[in-house]
């Protein structure tokens, strides 16, 4: 996944138009390159609801499947797999287990903005620590980031970037509220699952 193809299809438009609401997206206008489906759960404590200005935290675990990349062609679909992270516990390899960040937002179940830092283990055994940025618009969901090379957890311990480092990182995502009236009550929504389409890459 070198450089961002069909993604860049999806999301290298200036805008694009999701759940009936315009949500800024990324451009990233590369001729080659891949992407991954991310299937995941994010967990809200406490979650957003109607207060536009409304802060809240979450953390987030998924899986990312049927990963193309054009640099190893057809044969390579499918062939690398990933799971991802957000305000979990990170596991070391010792089997050492550290907490990570908890991402954070403001915002309603109809817009808002998250900021967080992502922890990424391929089925290759390299791994990927993506600082980003999301915004949303009703059920939309555009993600914009990089991939560092490196990163320290709360706890000092540093988690460094085996594949993809200094990469751009780019989502367009649907937001799932499995019951919608939890966006009217006192605590918000308490965790919704996010599937869409991810990719990394660079577009030199």
């Amino acid at each position: 996944m070198r450089k961002i193809a069909r993604l860049s299809l999806v999301a290298g438009a200036a805008a694009a138009v999701i759940g009936g609401a315009v949500v800024a997206a990324p451009s990233f206008a590369t001729p080659g390159g891949g992407e991954c489906e991310l299937s995941g759960t994010a967990n809200f404590h406490p979650g957003p609801g109607t207060d536009p200005a409304g802060a809240f935290a979450y953390d987030f675990s998924g899986n990312l499947t049927n990963c193309g990349d054009s640099t190893g062609g057809p044969a390579g679909f499918g062939s690398i797999t990933g799971t991802i992270t957000a305000g979990q516990t990170y596991v070391d390899a010792n089997g050492g287990t550290h907490a990570e960040p908890v991402p954070t937002g403001t915002g309603s179940c109809a817009t808002g903005n998250t900021s967080g830092v992502s922890f990424v283990k391929w089925s290759d055994g390299t791994e990927s620590v993506i600082s980003y940025q999301t915004t949303s618009a009703a059920a939309g969901v555009v993600l914009q980031g990089t991939v560092l090379s490196s990163y320290n957890l709360p706890d000092g311990t540093t988690v460094t970037s085996t594949k993809y480092s200094g990469d751009g990182a780019a989502g367009v995502l649907a937001f799932e509220v499995s019951d919608p009236t939890q966006c009217n009550s006192a605590g918000g929504v308490t965790n919704a699952g996010i599937d869409g389409f991810t990719g990394l890459g660079s577009s030199s």
